[in-house]
């Protein structure tokens, strides 16, 4: 079996597939995308190409070694985003050709199904208690939610008090045992994220997401001791040797590499097993499409320290298409009281609309992240 043709499709609301052809007649997909850099990582792929065709797909070991190892310069969001579509096309293909589920291509299954959460509340999250109780009407036995807008280094308690006061309703409205998670996204500050970190222990979250970029990844050390909230990071981490300088900190219990971000299913199974190693968990990045979520369940299958999945159906960035407009198989997408079952089709497990695709592709979008400012002009994180 050799690959033919690799195709990629910009397609709404803000992903990028890659379709890999063979000349056995099987196809595998793949979700290589960085939000917001979509055109650029479609043109690494397509930049890829050379070392792609006429190779045998099941060797995909020696096609990640390739690709990562065969270039003088590595790593970074854009070239690993391309690997990691390429990786998860690659599996669903051999997946196919075996007819059986990725997972039993990589150890077997270890669990039944995973726990999800969903998302409410956006960059400026309101009525949030309300999403909660609607959410936890539906099934779902966790939620994620950004904590706050915009903070500078040093910013008012006013912002703080608004931050406890949303995560207070939530509480309210849920219950003690529901699970709430906050995503701090990289936009707070070490200064408030201390306070922050140390304010919300009253409500019992989950855990707390990002309380400081990875750029300041000795910030992680600094937040850790002012709260006893498990701190979760990795999305902008994108290989086992970025996570090993984080493991090595000892501060963080789970990690978060995204299965199209972090060189796709071969590395982030190495990564999570890193983790095992250190007694931290894994709950992979996934505010993506179907193949990516697919990926996803793939890894979360066959890792003990795999907790929690997320996943982007409701979530507030999907305008006019969403995750399951892309998938014949809808039902095997069923949430069950707030978990999803491992899949049992083969390859990846998801049966991609190639017709919507292809007209999505007629008008390829253009999402791009919101730039936001402080009340004084300057840049603001987003």
């Amino acid at each position: 079996m050799k690959i033919t043709k690799i195709n990629t499709y910009l397609v709404r609301p803000r992903w990028c597939f890659v379709e890999i052809e063979t000349d056995a007649d099987i196809t595998g997909w793949g979700e290589a995308v960085i939000e917001g850099k979509a055109a650029t990582v479609k043109a690494c792929v397509e930049e890829m190409k050379d070392y792609l065709l006429g190779v045998d797909p099941k060797n995909i070991e020696d096609i990640w070694n390739t690709l990562y190892r065969g270039g003088f310069y590595r790593g970074g969001p854009i070239l690993m985003s391309a690997i990691s579509g390429i990786d998860q096309a690659l599996w669903d293909i051999k997946g196919k050709y075996y007819n059986a589920p990725v997972y039993d291509l990589i150890g077997g299954s270890c669990r039944n199904n995973i726990r999800v959460y969903s998302w409410i509340g956006g960059d400026r999250p309101s009525e949030v208690a309300h999403a909660a109780k609607e959410k936890k009407a539906e099934g779902f036995t966790a939620i994620k939610m950004n904590a706050t807008e915009e903070l500078q280094y040093i910013d008012t308690y006013e912002k703080v008090d608004q931050v406890l006061a949303r995560v207070s309703s939530i509480r309210d409205a849920v219950g003690k045992y529901f699970g709430i998670a906050i995503d701090f996204h990289g936009r707070v500050h070490k200064p408030m994220a201390k306070v922050l970190a140390k304010k919300l222990e009253e409500f019992n979250p989950m855990f707390i997401e990002e309380p400081v970029l990875c750029d300041n990844m000795e910030g992680f050390l600094e937040v850790a001791r002012y709260t006893n909230i498990p701190i979760a990071t990795g999305e902008r981490l994108f290989s086992r040797w970025d996570f090993k300088r984080l493991l090595s900190l000892g501060c963080i219990d789970i990690i978060q590499p995204d299965l199209s971000h972090a060189g796709g299913i071969t590395e982030v199974k190495k990564i999570a097993s890193m983790a095992e190693a250190y007694d931290v968990a894994l709950a992979p990045h996934c505010p993506l499409g179907p193949i990516a979520l697919s990926a996803c369940i793939q890894v979360d299958a066959t890792c003990h320290n795999a907790i929690i999945q997320e996943q982007s159906m409701g979530i507030h960035y999907n305008e006019n298409r969403s995750v399951l407009d892309y998938v014949m198989n809808k039902e095997d997408f069923k949430f069950i009281d707030g978990n999803l079952p491992m899949p049992v089709k083969p390859g990846l497990g998801v049966e991609v609309n190639k017709a919507l695709v292809l007209e999505e592709n007629k008008t390829p979008h253009n999402w791009k992240n919101p730039v936001w400012r402080h009340g004084d002009g300057s840049i603001a994180e987003w």
